[in-house]
């Protein structure tokens, strides 16, 4: 039996997120294979709540805890924190030094992956998809709000650089929208991230590697009732649609697939990632969206979705991630 940290919470506004991730993990890690010990994080503890209601302090010295008198430290780490530090590295490069393995990227790729700015330079470097035009701002450096609307036109997009579940976001369609969505992104993060507009249908693939072999799941169809996927749209039972396997000719899916698959191999990815992407209107051209490196994993989330689409139990899935 292997000791496994589970790792849910975070320093963001994804923590309530990830959270309801970590009660579905927590369910479905095989209990003939794995003692697991769901640890909460905060900016103020790093908590395991016993069975009896205890609250045990994590040893940051060795990630380990002292239960009754017993030092338990671990095998492996699920972590499924949303946002920092679980999403940008700083838990993945902590866990390498104590050379405790984990489910997800390295820091390394976590970190780039996490920040969308630097992360779009390097995918559209690589020539595998399209990338979308974008403005990457800074809260402490000048920019220019006319020379961002000339560039980009409306409408676009405007998120926090670093963050994810959309919070923050908005899509700007005037001029006179464009500061009020920057300033709103920037009581996000301090770095901002403005991107041209792709009109057309977004769609998601997940996949993952274990004992080097790479499985990737059908594609799924987002399809918001509102005027894009918010954060709203993301968490409110039927204001989404979410099609899986979506319905797409073959060719696209197929197209999808490989380009999810070399993508996970160029950023050096570890771990199920999802990937999203934009099939444009009129020319189908497709567009990079972003990286997930901590995908959501409460019963309605996308990943656990395509999962069951490919006939995989939630409890095989979790299996295989954790065969290091």
């Amino acid at each position: 039996m292997k000791n496994i940290a589970l790792l849910a919470g975070g320093y963001s506004g994804e923590n309530v997120v990830s959270i309801r991730s970590a009660t579905v993990v927590e369910q479905h890690l095989d209990p003939a294979l794995f003692n697991v010990y769901k640890i909460i994080i905060t900016p103020e503890s790093w908590i395991h709540t016993t069975g009896d209601g205890k609250q045990i302090s994590v040893d940051k010295n060795d990630f380990s805890l002292t239960i009754d008198g017993k030092h338990i430290t671990f095998d492996a780490a699920f972590i499924i924190v949303h946002g920092t530090p679980g999403e940008d590295g700083k838990l993945q490069g902590y866990l390498d030094m104590l050379k405790i393995p984990y489910n997800t990227c390295d820091a390394i790729t976590s970190a780039l992956t996490f920040n969308k700015g630097f992360c779009n330079k390097v995918v559209k470097n690589l020539n595998v998809v399209n990338v979308s035009d974008s403005v990457h701002i800074f809260k402490d450096k000048p920019y220019h709000v006319s020379e961002i609307s000339e560039k980009l036109g409306f409408p676009c997009f405007v998120k926090p650089n670093c963050g994810g579940s959309s919070i923050g976001m908005s899509k700007v369609k005037t001029f006179n929208e464009l500061k009020p969505a920057i300033d709103r992104a920037f009581e996000e993060d301090s770095q901002v991230l403005i991107e041209k507009f792709v009109k057309g249908r977004e769609f998601s693939c997940g996949l993952f590697r274990s004992k080097g072999k790479k499985i990737i799941f059908p594609i799924t169809e987002i399809i918001s009732k509102k005027e894009f996927f918010d954060y709203e749209a993301k968490y409110t039972t039927g204001l989404t649609d979410e099609v899986t396997p979506a319905q797409v000719d073959e060719t696209y899916s197929k197209l999808m697939q490989d380009t999810a698959s070399k993508l996970y191999d160029e950023l050096n990815c570890a771990g199920i990632v999802r990937f999203d992407f934009i099939l444009e209107d009129n020319t189908n051209a497709l567009y990079f969206l972003e990286v997930n490196t901590v995908p959501g994993q409460s019963e309605n989330s996308i990943v656990p979705q395509q999962a069951r689409a490919m006939g995989w139990t939630i409890r095989e899935l979790y299996t295989r991630v954790m065969e290091f």
